[in-house]
């Protein structure tokens, strides 16, 4: 990071969740008018976007969480956007934290692999409007650790306004490849999916040896894995490992170079095989993950004091379903579910970030 400059910073003192920012909130200058849009640390929400100039025209890569943030990366980046509007925009993935500020820029093309549309059309703001008031009721009741699990679900929607987004999905789609000139200069969008999620996609910029990876990168915050299987992912890494490129945006993190890409590379090596093993040995879900992150062979990892380590919850339930080979995606009711189980994880690591998701329900209010 310390190698590119944020031309327009926003000014924040905090992150989303109320930490001190590793780096500043902004629009960054990668050089060869390709700039990137990053939101510290990197957990919920807290995702980065990016944008490519030609001659004339440019190309939006992925919008954010709500209208509200996506309104404020637009207006930075108008002393570029002025001489060259943004004629397409890429959604990388269907998280609602890489799209759901569409309807903002839904005069340009969207564009977004064919899998990734297909989801999109199910990932709707209701989703975790309805969190956000189960959290609510939830954080009252005091048995069964529910007020915990309430906290936890007020404080991941807290930040954002979700009432304003207008579903905006995609109105082109595309498989495996796709060039799209940028006002001369031609950006390649890589579908890898199903990974992170069903459809995932990569933007690569080759005059100015950037990529955009979008989640298929988190660096310094725990990675998430929807979809799978783990190996699509590692071949996704591989890719990127064999291209000619220098300055990697992350979907969630700093921007990286090959290096972050070989860490996260060793996150999904060790992750996989410790799951394995808890699944070969007939352990739950939930008791798998709370055992890898309290194990001593995880305390000896990198990974240990990354951002959101509760993330290790989805983590399990996805690589276990591919193990079971079900692809059937959880329901609505299972997934509320499975990010109960991942709230009351997130008590059992008090020292990890974003703190205010984790503290004791009596002290926050």
């Amino acid at each position: 990071m310390e190698h590119f400059a944020c031309i327009a910073p926003t000014g924040a003192e905090f992150t989303r969740f109320r930490e001190k920012p590793k780096y500043a909130e902004g629009l960054y200058d990668l050089g060869n008018d390709v700039f990137a849009w990053m939101t510290p640390n990197g957990s919920w929400g807290e995702s980065n976007a990016g944008l490519v100039a030609g001659d004339g025209a440019s190309l939006l890569v992925d919008t954010l969480w709500d209208v509200k943030y996506t309104r404020t990366m637009l207006d930075a980046m108008k002393p570029v956007t002025k001489d060259a509007p943004i004629g397409y925009v890429v959604n990388t993935h269907a998280d609602g934290d890489h799209f759901w500020g569409n309807q903002l820029v839904a005069d340009a093309e969207i564009v977004s692999s064919e899998n990734c549309r297909g989801q999109m059309l199910h990932v709707l703001p209701k989703s975790l409007l309805m969190l956000e008031k189960l959290g609510k009721l939830l954080r009252a009741v005091k048995i069964f650790d529910a007020d915990k699990i309430g906290h936890w679900f007020c404080q991941f929607t807290a930040p954002y306004d979700f009432g304003e987004v207008v579903h905006t999905p995609p109105t082109r789609t595309f498989e495996q490849e796709l060039v799209i000139d940028v006002g001369g200069r031609q950006v390649v969008l890589i579908e890898v999916g199903p990974a992170h999620t069903n459809g995932d996609a990569m933007v690569y910029v080759p005059d100015a040896k950037v990529l955009f990876a979008a989640d298929i990168l988190f660096i310094g915050t725990t990675p998430l894995i929807w979809a799978g299987p783990v190996k699509n992912w590692l071949d996704a890494l591989d890719k990127i490992l064999d291209m000619d490129v220098e300055a990697i945006v992350p979907g969630h993190g700093p921007v990286t170079d090959k290096f972050g890409v070989e860490t996260v590379k060793s996150f999904w090596t060790c992750v996989e095989e410790q799951v394995r093993r808890r699944f070969e040995a007939g352990m739950t879900e939930k008791d798998a993950a709370f055992d890898i992150v309290s194990s001593d062979s995880f305390a000896r990892t990198e990974f240990k004091d990354w951002n959101s380590p509760e993330r290790m919850m989805v983590n399990v339930h996805t690589i276990y379903r591919n193990l079971k080979r079900n692809p059937k995606p959880p329901t609505i009711i299972e997934m509320i579910n499975i990010f109960s189980k991942q709230a009351l994880l997130a008590y059992r690591l008090p020292n990890a970030q974003p703190a205010i998701m984790r503290r004791e329900t009596r002290k926050a209010r």
